[in-house]
């Protein structure tokens, strides 16, 4: 993967991802990209220095949703099961700003529409699979153990990257 940063002809500079410099310009070529802030399709790279990211670890979370079947499968938030970072986890270095908004914003909707079973999320997502339990939309915190355990019985969840909550 690589990581391109763009400006469109009004001025709005944002970072796009890309298989391959291939990839970046055969898009740009055939006019498939856009600003995510006005929306237009002139879009060129900026000169930008590269990143060089030292081996830390982050913090993510798994989220779980009741109805699975409704929810866009483009979104990490829409599947089945989720479960909150791990106390050693850290937030993950240089993770550009608007993405970090982003991921704010996400982590207010899962706060504000998911119920915190906190470490007993791999136990009640899976009694939530075999019908043992209602189905809601869940998070918590999910151990490596835990987390192939409900790989295993096809409970379906997923891992997000979980980042400290927004200033205001």
């Amino acid at each position: 993967m690589i990581c391109y940063r763009l400006h469109c002809a009004t001025g709005h500079e944002f970072e796009g991802w890309y298989k391959d410099s291939q990839t970046f310009t055969r898009l740009q070529g055939m006019g498939l990209l856009s600003c995510p802030e006005c929306g237009d399709t002139h879009i060129k790279q900026v000169l930008a220095a590269p990143a060089i990211l030292k081996g830390s670890s982050h913090r993510s979370l798994s989220v779980s949703h009741a109805d699975s079947q409704s929810s866009p499968s483009s979104t990490s938030a829409a599947v089945p099961a989720k479960t909150a970072p791990s106390k050693k986890a850290r937030s993950a270095p240089c993770l550009p700003d608007a993405l970090v908004g982003v991921m704010q914003r996400v982590r207010e909707v899962i706060e504000k529409n998911c119920d915190n079973v906190g470490k007993n999320f791999a136990e009640e997502a899976l009694r939530m699979h075999q019908g043992k339990a209602q189905k809601r939309n869940i998070y918590g915190d999910v151990s490596e153990t835990d987390r192939e355990l409900l790989e295993s019985e096809g409970v379906p969840f997923q891992t997000i990257p979980w980042v400290r909550k927004a200033d205001s």
